[in-house]
């Protein structure tokens, strides 16, 4: 019987990307405040461990005090920290991607330490993990697991970035075929000053895509220039290191010959969605300190917080941290949900820990990229809302500021993640994963029929979820138009790309936002919840307006004449909203976030 009702419910979960052309019920999505009471003492330990150890030392931190970074991470090691996602068999806490995500939202707020935590818990220690063989993990995971040692991931080159399939690290056999000799340079690596093992991607002989090995430090031939001189994240260690026939034993070998760039593109996918996470902890310290300087900060005889143009600021950053805070939850636990599914199938576990996260590769891409936004814009209301003292870098929104700019360039830059958004969804209809043409089709079948008037559903939330219906059917418009139009040359088309991703991003965050929103009503009364109501439609209202904005200008890229009019009709028919009064409720979210003097979401 238990296995009959996980086959029925495997056949009824959502594939990644299918949000797309699916309608998502609040049922099926897991909210932060579902959190259990593990789960929010795991939280609390983050929190508190950036209060003891890393916020009073920013300064000793960005400075890179000789040996702090790695104290640290002893430390964090020591608690847990590194190892929550780790099997117990090799000394972790074994728990779920979302508890992970979690983690990552927590220490978020940790600026250059939620770095080194993160390279070291993610790109670092997951490949060996997820494709070690048993002797590897056997010898690696418990000891990056309390972080005895700690590790760091060499993929980017000089003239390999984004394209990371070109580098030229190269790996030869020596005559007794004992050894692999890595020579080349790499660039970026976080860490890189004092790890003891590497992650490490190198083309052996003529071969077409990139090998994966782990280097200890130990092995030798390994040197490194000094520390970059970065704008943010500067206590974050960052070296370029180079490998001069460095000797590998052929057992440190990862997965197989040529398997390297697969490694690289799936373990991205975990990082790219932690990121996400990481940014919803780093803007929730922003909000709170924004909020309480806001309250203190008097001027014509009040303070600040009780002007409009304050409140909106407010209420503007509250509200999209709360909208990706529901997206990543809900693509983390859709993850947990295909790992589950696929082990009950009979999956080795570590083999679906990266097909669980892969399959949800556009979720990850959409939360790394709209989350970094959200951060960027965070801080810089954080600033403006500190004025002159938010230029002071005697004040927190300084370094705030600084260390947010990475983010838009890690895990794969945000416009090479827009890209990959349209492409994946496009090349998983083509292999007829999901059926993108039958709605595009009927969309276009919608356009030429008479709009229905018929009476509106009373039922809660049904006139929201028709608007997002409708966002959805504007992205299959435009997306469907460019495919029919442009054919094999839309690859070239890079900005008509990523408005098409900027429309199927919105829509996902608008509809998390709003599932959340509903389901907390059924928990907990909508009286309970007005702020998160209000924050709900707020982002809502606001992504139909992006949604429009980015279809029209996809539409006046390709096409022309009456086709570009009845195009434009139909996008404007399916981005239409009835008035809403957005800055009334902006008001009420700002109100409760300067009572609260803080986060009170």
């Amino acid at each position: 019987m238990n296995r009959l009702i996980m086959e029925t419910r495997n056949k009824s979960a959502i594939k990644g990307g299918e949000f797309v052309v699916r309608e998502t019920s609040y049922e099926d999505v897991f909210i932060p405040e579902e959190f259990d009471e593990e789960q929010v003492m795991i939280r609390q330990t983050c929190e508190d461990f950036l209060k003891a150890e890393v916020f009073g030392n920013l300064d000793r931190i960005d400075a890179q005090e000789e040996g702090l970074m790695q104290s640290l991470l002893d430390k964090a090691g020591e608690l847990g920290l590194l190892s929550v996602s780790i099997p117990e068999e090799y000394g972790g806490f074994g728990k779920n991607f979302n508890t992970s995500m979690l983690v990552a939202d927590a220490v978020g707020a940790g600026h250059s330490f939620a770095v080194a935590l993160s390279a070291h818990t993610g790109i670092g220690t997951l490949p060996i993990l997820y494709y070690g063989n048993a002797a590897q993990k056997e010898k690696y995971i418990p000891k990056l697991a309390t972080g005895e040692w700690k590790a760091a991931y060499c993929l980017t080159e000089p003239n390999s970035g984004s394209d990371a399939n070109s580098g030229r690290t190269s790996a030869k056999l020596n005559d007794e075929g004992t050894h692999y000799l890595l020579n080349g340079q790499k660039m970026w690596i976080t860490n890189g000053g004092f790890a003891d093992v590497f992650i490490v991607f190198a083309k052996i002989a003529d071969d077409k895509n990139l090998t994966a090995f782990i280097v200890e430090r130990e092995f030798g031939g390994i040197t490194m220039n000094p520390e970059e001189h970065k704008l943010g994240i500067k206590g974050s260690s960052t070296r370029q290191v180079f490998f001069n026939d460095c000797p590998v034993p052929v057992e440190n070998m990862l997965s197989e010959r040529e398997n390297g760039f697969k490694i690289a593109v799936n373990i991205l996918n975990v990082g790219r969605i932690k990121l996400g996470a990481a940014t919803i902890g780093s803007s929730r310290r922003v909000v709170n300190q924004a909020v309480g300087y806001a309250n203190e900060r008097v001027q014509f005889g009040l303070s600040i917080s009780k002007f409009g143009a304050i409140r909106y600021k407010l209420a503007e950053m509250a509200t999209r941290n709360f909208a990706i805070e529901s997206a990543a939850y809900r693509a983390g636990q859709n993850i947990d949900d295909a790992y589950e599914a696929l082990v009950a199938g009979g999956m080795d576990a570590a083999k679906a820990k990266l097909k669980s996260t892969e399959a949800f590769a556009i979720e990850c891409a959409i939360l790394k990229v709209w989350g970094s936004e959200m951060l960027d814009y965070v801080v810089d209301e954080g600033v403006q809302i500190y004025g002159g003292m938010g230029y002071s870098a005697d004040a927190p929104m300084e370094r705030a500021y600084r260390d947010s700019r990475i983010n838009r360039i890690f895990e794969g830059t945000n416009e090479v993640n827009r890209l990959l958004i349209v492409d994946m969804l496009l090349k998983r209809a083509l292999k007829g994963e999901l059926d993108l043409m039958g709605p595009a089709q009927a969309v276009a079948s919608e356009l030429m029929a008479i709009p229905d008037f018929g009476e509106p559903d009373d039922k809660p939330f049904a006139y929201e979820k028709q608007l997002i219906a409708n966002l959805k059917k504007a992205g299959l418009l435009v997306a469907g138009a460019a495919v029919q139009k442009l054919m094999m040359t839309l690859q070239k088309e890079q900005e008509i790309l990523m408005n098409i991703a900027d429309m199927i991003g919105y829509v996902y965050i608008a509809e998390s936002i709003l599932l959340r929103a509903e389901k907390l009503v059924k928990l907990r009364g909508e009286g309970a919840v007005q702020g998160q109501l209000d924050a709900a439609r707020i982002y809502l209202h606001t992504a139909i307006d992006n949604v429009y904005l980015a279809g029209k200008e996809a539409l006046h890229s390709f096409a022309q004449g009456d086709e570009l009019k009845m195009m434009l009709v139909g996008l404007r028919r399916f981005t239409k909203a009835e008035p809403y009064n957005i800055k009334d409720a902006r008001q009420r979210v700002a109100k409760q976030l300067i009572e609260a003097n803080g986060w009170c979401f």
